[in-house]
This record gives C-alpha cells, structure tokens and sequence, in this order.
C-alpha cells in the first residue's frame, strides 16, 4: 500500500498514525502542499479534490482521512475497530462530530494564531479568532465533560475516535487553544501524545 501524504497536515496525521499502530507496511508517498505539488495532473488523477491523504491499494484508490482509517483497521482484527456494530457506530459518532463541528473551530485558530505567523501572511484577524473562539467553548464543554470519567472516548478503550478528534489538537500550543479550563481533554490528549504512534507523527518544527 501507499499513503499519499503531507507530514504536517492534521489529517495526514490521523491516518498515518493509524497505520502505524496496526503495524500495517506502507510507502509513504510525499506531497509537498507548500510546492502545489497537489495541483499536479498525475496527483489531481487520484484526488480530483487536490487533497492528502490518498491511499493506494493495488488498483484501489481512496480518498479522505477518515475513510482511510476505517479502511486500515478493517484489514486486520484490531481494538481501534471493533467487530461490535455499537462500537462502530459510536466511534463513527465521533468521528462525524471531529469533521462537523471540531475541525471547522479548531482550524480557524491553528489558521489566525499558527499558520499566518508561520508563513509571513499577515497578522492573525482579531474577529476570526473571537468567533472561534467562542464556538470552541461550545463544543470543548461537552468534550470535557464526556471525558471526565474515561479514559478515552468509546468503550474507555483507544480507538479511531480518539485518533480523530486528537488530530485537531496537533497544532493547540501554537494555535493558541483556549483549553486551560478543559483539564480531562488535557489529560486525554497527553494519553495520546505518550503513544508511540503518535510520537512517530509529529509534524517536524512544532
């Protein structure tokens, strides 16, 4: 198999740690977005959205990181992915909330707060970042407050929700995160940053 990716991006990450965990072999396949690299004709042939990840299976080609990962840990029996239907549905769950409602408020900050700085854009907009900032409040409230008897967010055991929702989390420091009042999604995602997964994704020059 061969993971089409970009290292720092958050939802590269996901799925190449997923791969990672399951121990699944794969050739990483670099796609530098910072040289369009992903405007390209022969990349534009696998994801007609521009995008990473892709992932290629022989002849099988797929595109988004969640689906990715759902395919990953259906190729072997794994505890990220359980047989049990509940489990899956709860998961997908979470995973469904991770794309509607934390990536759209997560990103602006990493945006405003990380990425501007970063590559000389201009200086972070104060109203974006008040806005999402408040939006980030609303759903960081319930997440901690699911999170505060359990170790983890289905079954109190790891699985892809967890690879999901912490893939937002990447760029919290220089992002600038408001999470000094959500002490049990600290506590969750330093569980995640301990795996060796993860340790093995981390973006190079956070």
């Amino acid at each position: 198999m061969k993971l089409y990716y970009f290292p720092p991006s958050p939802n590269t990450r996901k799925a190449h740690a997923v791969a990672i965990y399951l121990e699944l072999p794969l050739e990483l396949q670099l796609v530098n977005l910072q040289k369009n690299e992903q405007c390209a004709s022969e990349f534009l042939k696998l994801n007609p959205t521009g995008r990473t990840p892709v992932l290629q299976d022989g002849d099988f080609i797929l595109w988004e990181s969640t689906a990715i990962m759902q395919y990953l840990a259906s190729l072997l029996p794994n505890t990220l992915w359980p047989e049990d239907w509940r489990s899956r549905a709860d998961i997908m769950r979470w995973q469904s909330w991770q794309l509607a409602h934390w990536y759209p408020i997560c990103q602006p900050l990493q945006y405003e707060n990380f990425v501007k700085p970063l590559l000389q854009l201009g200086d972070p907009d104060p109203h974006v970042i008040e806005k999402a900032t408040e939006q980030f409040h609303k759903a960081a409230i319930p997440l901690n407050a699911h999170l505060a008897e359990r170790k983890f967010l289905v079954n109190d055991s790891l699985t892809l929700a967890d690879f999901s929702v912490a893939s937002d989390l990447t760029y919290a420091i220089p992002g600038r995160f408001p999470l000094e009042n959500y002490p049990h999604i600290r506590s969750w995602y330093a569980r995640i940053e301990q795996l060796p997964a993860w340790e093995k994704t981390v973006p190079g020059g956070q």
